[in-house]
């Protein structure tokens, strides 16, 4: 299999470059479960720009880098605000129809840690729609192939030297399980990384199913170093009912009035944070969640926004009012039970201004990537706007040096070395493991740290990681298996990244060091060396 341009992974991001770069050459999609399984799709609240004439670029950077914690990259911050209106244009040419007002302007919303509203969306169903639009067109582009079913298991990588005589990783392709369960090379001469996030190391997450770690992994095992995997973001209100599943109640539920109350209907947020209350950001009010449900025992709290009109309800949620009322809950005159649950993972695998990884021609862009944006915490409606914006900037760089990759040839294809093939009968193995890390890294490594519990998870987590990698390396290749070794290797670097922070900053609070210390104000990196056991999975 040989495509100019390999995607991995069809949300926003993937689906946004694969677009641009079929005007370059052949795009080959290949995605795990169908097209529209992407977090992307299950976004609601929307895309953060400056949209409107109350509001300015230097606002928004400074929301941001408020959000950050210290720790963005302030020209990142600046190069992606300032992208941001031309790519909404882009969208909206595109056929993604945001919602208006009555004169024609866009309708925007606001989110926690912004102080202006500047949230385009359309309603609740912002990531749906901008899906279905992206989805469209490349349908429409004959080339560009989307392999649905298809797992990335391994990166194909050649080792060289440059002209200053240094050692260079060069990302060629990558091994893919395919729908009938054999392993294919796909030969590529860009590879590009947007996996998503890996929320499901969590036990509680609004994170889709797929949403394992896998680019992050992969591109650890293949050399490309990673960063600021300490931060992992937490929706405060996750909703709190035996027969919903990840099921987000949208951040901008509170940006149009609705408050958090205690299971007395007394409303408690003043307590941890009386500036902002509602709509601080994220960390301060999942954090403010935690420790009220742990004062008072119980196990979720309440969000309430019968305050305002029914109509007005059901027009701008659609989604969640469907949703609520489905489970018995008409949110127009009942609040709605809430927890914190894993969201978004602001480390990962660590790019420059163009998306590019330490390993050469691999790109990554949206959740997989850290580039430097969201710092030690994310502001809302950020992450779309990130993904468009490196998608841009990520196809611009290849399309001015595509005269000299378009004329190359491709790597021979290497052969896939055979294991015994063994098949896995006991599935229960997987789903045993898999339930021990996710449950393991809710308890000692979610919203507050403990640096003992850390440790503890870390011992586990080593042993667990070790004996999945046997796992892989003995049987048959499954995308169950190797999700679960993903997981464990993302984990891993959690935890690692958790302990050598000694200080509380952003995302990421720990009992034994409640301070922010400026000491210790820097970006927390890992290459492959710093977990002695990783290396390829047996080809």
């Amino acid at each position: 299999m040989e495509s100019d341009f390999l995607v991995i992974g069809s949300g926003i991001a993937g689906l946004s470059f694969a677009l641009k770069a079929a005007s370059l050459g052949s795009v080959t999609i290949v995605t795990k479960k169908k097209q529209v399984d992407s977090a992307t799709n299950l976004a609601q609240g929307g895309i953060a720009a400056v949209l409107d004439k109350s509001d300015d670029f230097e606002n928004h950077i400074k929301d941001t880098l408020d959000s950050g914690a210290g720790l963005c990259d302030e020209k990142i911050v600046r190069m992606v605000i300032k992208d941001g209106p031309e790519r909404i244009h882009e969208l909206i040419c595109l056929g993604v129809d945001f919602v208006k007002n009555s004169d024609g302007s866009l309708s925007l919303g606001k989110e926690g840690g912004h102080s202006q509203r500047r949230v385009a969306h359309a309603f609740d169903l912002t990531g749906r729609e901008i899906e279905r639009a992206l989805i469209d067109k490349v349908q429409k582009k004959k080339n560009i192939r989307v392999l649905e079913n298809h797992t990335c298991i391994e990166l194909i990588t050649e080792e060289r030297i440059n002209l200053y005589g240094e050692k260079k990783i060069k990302c060629v392709g990558a091994f893919v399980l395919n729908e009938e369960g054999n392993i294919e090379a796909f030969m590529s001469k860009v590879v590009l990384l947007c996996t998503g996030g890996a929320g499901k190391v969590y036990l509680y997450t609004s994170n889709p199913d797929i949403a394992t770690g896998d680019g992050i992994a992969l591109a650890f095992r293949a050399g490309a170093t990673v960063a600021n995997m300490e931060f992992v973001q937490f929706h405060p209100t996750c909703l709190y009912h035996l027969n919903a599943k990840n099921f987000l109640i949208s951040e901008a539920v509170r940006g149009e009035g609705a408050v958090l109350v205690n299971k007395k209907g007394e409303r408690f947020i003043e307590k941890y944070e009386p500036v902002r209350k509602e709509l601080a950001t994220r960390d301060k009010v999942a954090r403010a969640i935690d420790e009220e449900m742990k004062k008072t025992g119980v196990d979720c709290v309440y969000l309430d926004i019968s305050s305002r009109k029914a109509s007005f309800i059901k027009n701008r949620f659609p989604a969640i009012y469907g949703k609520c009322m489905s489970l018995g809950i008409d949110i127009t005159s009942k609040p709605i039970p809430v927890v914190p649950a894993a969201h978004y993972l602001c480390g990962g695998i660590l790019t420059n201004e163009v998306g590019e990884s330490s390993v050469e021609n691999l790109f990554s862009i949206g959740e997989s990537a850290c580039t430097g944006l969201h710092g030690g915490n994310r502001l809302a409606s950020n992450s779309l706007l990130e993904a468009l914006v490196y998608a841009e900037k990520a196809f611009v760089y290849n399309k001015n040096r595509w005269p000299l990759i378009a004329p190359g040839q491709f790597s021979p294809e290497p052969k896939v070395v055979k294991t015994d093939e063994i098949n896995l009968e006991e599935e229960i193995i997987v789903n045993h493991n898999w339930d021990i890390i996710r449950r393991v890294m809710w308890n000692y490594v979610g919203i507050s740290r403990k640096e003992s519990r850390l440790k503890m998870a870390e011992k586990q987590m080593r042993t667990l990681r070790i004996e999945i990698g046997k796992i892989v390396r003995k049987y048959k290749k499954t995308s169950a298996i190797m999700e679960l070794y993903n997981l464990s290797v993302v984990a891993s670097l959690i935890i690692r990244a958790a302990l050598k922070r000694k200080e509380s900053r952003g995302l990421h609070y720990i009992v034994d060091y409640p301070s922010q210390d400026e000491k210790q104000r820097h970006w927390n990196t890992f290459s492959r060396a710093d977990l002695d056991d990783i290396s390829g999975i047996g080809f």
